[in-house]
């Protein structure tokens, strides 16, 4: 058999965190909040099943939640998405951005990625018979170097894939950074898909710049967000995509072949739940507090760092503590201290090592306290 995917081997989220069950260890790898969404939420998906909303939803989404979502971007983006032709409900984020790259990505185009980033970018390029172009951030990945970007670009640029807040580094793009994107997209055909699921997780005051922001950068981009990620549910898999009329058009052609429709009770009850505000404008200073928790128990870690700017990861360099590959340390400071990390190495162009660590903290206090204590002792 041929494989499509020839040199994808398993994640590496799966692989630590069935090292980290083995081994009993604490879970910081894998990005997901280690406590329960608000009660009432669920109470509301539990009552729309109860009346009813049990079959197929149209494939665009439940008209009122579409509303609801172009009221939440317009209130604090300052632009309007149409709820009929310009927002899709998706199957999480990651089905959004699997159907952006399949919708207008060909073989032979090429589709520039900033590396470190998501592992799902690059397999659904090269699905399409597309190319992978990677523009390496340098450590601590806290600027990007947007020459190189505009040095990648080439005649069969399709697509540039941005992540903003950045995950694994906690990065969040300034005003300079997206109005040099829009410099280099100006004049062209190039797409942009903005992957913006920690939207809502942005520390120390910063001011959060969607791509719908920018006009230069709005009229040509597929951005994707997170009901999981914002209300504390990725199993439950709810995302959607926003993007102008002639992009949704085909968007939609994709996600309706793809899975049709999605989990309909879930729908109603997001729609009722946005009618409160407070349910996401207080994630930036509830994660802060936790990201805060978990920096300042580490007062005598050998460890270093740069606060994350947003989204609920922190790397960590642990350079002096041994120049063991990241993947090989992850592995060791899962079996023999019983806390698991995510190694940056394998996000990075040709896995390159800089010594560097991710760590979630999207979890209880308790569990934060206990993963410091343990980084302290190494």
């Amino acid at each position: 058999m041929q494989s499509k995917l020839p040199g994808d081997q398993a994640s590496i989220f799966a692989e630590m965190t069935g090292l980290a069950v083995e081994h009993n260890a604490l879970n910081l790898s894998q990005g997901f909040p280690g406590f329960s969404p608000d009660t009432k939420l669920i109470d509301l998906v539990s009552q729309a099943m109860r009346d009813g909303h049990n079959q197929y939803a149209p494939p665009a989404g439940h008209l009122r939640l579409r509303e609801k979502i172009s009221e939440l971007i317009a209130d604090l983006r300052g632009k309007t998405y149409d709820p009929e032709n310009e927002i899709n409900l998706t199957v999480g984020a990651s089905e959004a951005l699997y159907v952006a790259i399949t919708a207008f990505v060909h073989p032979g185009d090429e589709v520039i990625v900033l590396k470190p980033a998501f592992d799902s970018y690059e397999p659904t390029i090269k699905l399409q018979g597309a190319t992978p172009v990677t523009v390496q951030l340098e450590a601590p990945y806290l600027q990007i170097d947007w020459n190189a970007v505009a040095n990648a670009v080439t005649s069969k640029t399709r697509m540039i894939i941005i992540n903003n807040p950045h995950n694994p580094s906690g990065m969040v793009f300034k005003d300079s950074d997206l109005k040099q994107l829009e410099a280099i997209v100006r004049d062209t055909d190039i797409l942009i898909l903005s992957d913006e699921v920690y939207e809502h997780m942005v520390f120390d005051g910063r001011v959060y710049r969607s791509a719908a922001y920018y006009p230069g950068i709005a009229e040509r981009a597929l951005i994707t967000a997170s009901f999981g990620k914002t209300f504390h549910t990725t199993g439950w898999k709810m995302g959607y995509c926003l993007a102008p009329k002639d992009l949704m058009r085909e968007f939609r052609k994709v996600h309706q072949n793809l899975v049709f429709s999605i989990h309909h009770p879930t729908q109603i009850a997001l729609a009722q739940y946005l009618e409160e505000p407070k349910h996401y404008l207080g994630l930036s200073k509830f994660y802060q507090t936790k990201r805060d928790t978990f920096l300042n128990a580490l007062n005598q870690s050998r460890f270093t760092w740069t606060p994350a700017e947003g989204a609920y990861f922190q790397i960590m360099d642990y350079s002096a503590i041994t120049d063991e590959p990241a993947v090989d340390f992850a592995k060791r400071l899962t079996r023999e201290h019983k806390l698991a990390s995510i190694p940056v190495s394998v996000f990075n162009v040709n896995h390159r090592d800089d010594h560097l660590l991710r760590f979630c903290f999207a979890k209880k206090e308790k569990d934060l306290l206990k993963a410091a204590e343990i980084l302290n002792s190494i």
